[in-house]
């Protein structure tokens, strides 16, 4: 492996861990292993904390290759709780609100969500990264600041009722970049009368790239340490960038 040339590994993200804590430990893990101080590595997509699934992690000249992977199509597996609400659309967050849910039944649901298929205009959640006035929408939130953010047009290509067990239900979810599944449970719960937010989330496909394809993180350590190096220098590197 050259991971200066460049390596471009999938990886089944943990439960609770950010994108960045997984960039950091593959880095750290290669960075000891090629003996480097320095090895640019990215990621193609940003999954929550509460989130887990498929990951791209690209090294060297490959994290070229970051914007072309975050524009494929991604696929998700959600599960929406119904009936209550959280500012931050998810578990991260305390629920603020309760709502009715004796008026919803499976065929409601099976009427309501073939509405978000296709073009559609989506606010953000105010706990994202999004920035307002250069700063980042989570850290307002997180201080109670006020967080006003402009809808965004995507496309979600297909959503499919996969169980509903009320108060849950759980769904597939196919759609463009920029996606936010917290979003789009508070938007479900909202067109069902109601209100939702996310209780699990597992991003299944990222383009060709399913879980069958993904490492866990300790794997990638052992495939790393496993590894035949093609060693080549950083003053090699630098004079090639």
């Amino acid at each position: 492996m050259n991971f200066n040339e460049g390596e471009i590994i999938y990886i089944d993200k943990p439960l609770h861990w950010t994108s960045f804590d997984v960039v950091k430990r593959i880095r750290l893990h290669i960075l000891r292993r090629i003996k480097q101080k320095r090895l640019k590595v990215g990621h193609a997509g940003t999954l929550d904390p509460l989130a887990t699934g498929v990951m791209i992690v690209c090294t060297g000249r490959a994290t070229k290759r970051i914007e072309e992977f975050q524009y494929h199509t991604k696929e998700y597996v959600a599960t929406l709780r119904l009936g209550a609400t959280t500012p931050s659309f998810d578990l991260e967050t305390e629920v603020d609100a309760s709502y009715p849910i004796e008026h919803i039944t499976r065929e409601s649901i099976e009427r309501t969500l073939p509405r978000f298929v296709g073009s559609i205009m989506q606010i953000p959640p105010s706990y994202s990264a999004c920035k307002v006035d250069g700063r980042r929408a989570y850290d307002m939130a997180r201080k109670g600041q006020a967080v006003e953010l402009k809808p965004k047009e995507l496309v979600i290509d297909e959503i499919e009722l996969l169980a509903c067990e009320l108060p849950e239900i759980k769904i597939r979810v196919v759609c463009s970049k920029g996606t936010y599944i917290r979003a789009l449970a508070r938007d479900i719960g909202e067109a069902l009368g109601s209100g939702a937010h996310l209780v699990g989330l597992v991003r299944t496909r990222v383009g060709n790239v399913t879980l069958a394809d993904c490492l866990s993180v300790e794997q990638v350590a052992q495939m790393i340490d496993r590894a035949e190096i093609e060693s080549e220098s950083v003053l090699e590197e630098e004079k090639k960038e």
